[in-house]
């Protein structure tokens, strides 16, 4: 066990700091102050970001940290931390970590101990669910689901029998069969969409997923999406049984199985033990088979 005293921290640290998701007037005073402390900004978009530091009146030392280089990027960066240098991490909208790989370098920098330190601020999830007129509690936040459609629907699957809203973040090109999936796997349930959140051209749309789905069919999608869909009921549950439920990866091969799992952080050992368990497989079944279909 390691304690922190966020506040009593000397030497390198890294900020996690929330940016604005569409309005700079939302940037709060701290994420100012952070900013200005901090030797150097890593962030998605040097570009965008300088955008931020302009409205601030700050020009800072950025670095890029994005899902193509978050690797070779890790090391550096945690490397300077450790030799005393106080990053603050951003991402282009909201709070960094969430849907992007500012988790891997917390991640990271809490395993070789760098105090890692958060400065709140905007979230287009919560902001959305708060205004959606769904249930606001409880909520399962699961960001943005696989490109493809039946990896799509497997982790649909997982989430039809939890009684809570379920939050997405969707690009304006995947909107209409992500939700035509959602209709499919979820059923025609009670659904809110934001677009272009605390911009000027904020739009929501409420109403039956169906609903939502002939409105885009109709009109041309445009904007990073927000979608809260009404969490299963009792009754759902009950109708469909535990062991169906049990089964959400029937949709994918051993290999997506497994691949599935790597995805979402899990070792490639980790996730063919994964698999073998969730299938009540052999192990080496699944070792075999997912190194066979990878030739």
């Amino acid at each position: 066990m390691r304690r922190q005293k966020s506040f009593d921290e000397t030497g390198g640290l890294l900020y996690i700091v929330g940016t604005p998701i569409g309005n700079l007037e939302d940037v709060s005073a701290r994420v100012h102050q952070t900013l200005e402390q901090a030797d150097l900004i890593a962030c998605e978009d040097t570009r965008h970001t300088r955008k931020l530091l302009s409205h601030l009146g700050l020009a800072k030392p950025m670095i890029s940290y994005h899902e193509h280089n978050r690797f070779s990027r890790m090391e550096e960066l945690t490397d300077r931390m450790e030799a005393g240098e106080r990053v603050a991490l951003v991402s282009d909208a909201g709070m960094p970590g969430l849907s992007d790989p500012g988790e891997e370098l917390v991640r990271e920098a809490v395993e070789r101990g760098v105090p890692v330190i958060p400065v709140p601020g905007p979230n287009a999830a919560l902001t959305a669910v708060v205004a959606s007129g769904l249930p606001a509690q409880p909520f399962l936040f699961v960001g943005f689901l696989p490109r493809h459609s039946k990896e799509r629907k497997a982790e649909l699957e997982r989430w039809r029998h939890i009684p809570a809203s379920l939050l997405f973040y969707e690009a304006p090109h995947r909107i209409r069969q992500m939700l035509a999936d959602v209709q499919e796997v979820l059923g025609d349930r009670e659904a809110a969409i934001a677009r272009e959140l605390t911009k000027k051209h904020e739009e929501w749309l409420r109403g039956r997923v169906s609903e939502c789905l002939t409105w885009f069919e109709e009109e041309q999608p445009r904007g990073e999406m927000t979608v809260v869909i009404k969490g299963a009921s009792p009754e759902t549950k009950e109708s469909q049984g535990e062991e169906e439920s049990s089964e959400w990866w029937r949709a994918l091969t051993i290999m997506e199985h497994v691949d599935w799992h790597i995805h979402r952080g899990s070792t490639k050992k980790e996730a063919i033990q994964a698999t073998a368990r969730e299938r009540d497989l052999p192990k080496r079944e699944v070792y075999n088979t997912y190194h066979k279909d990878q030739k």
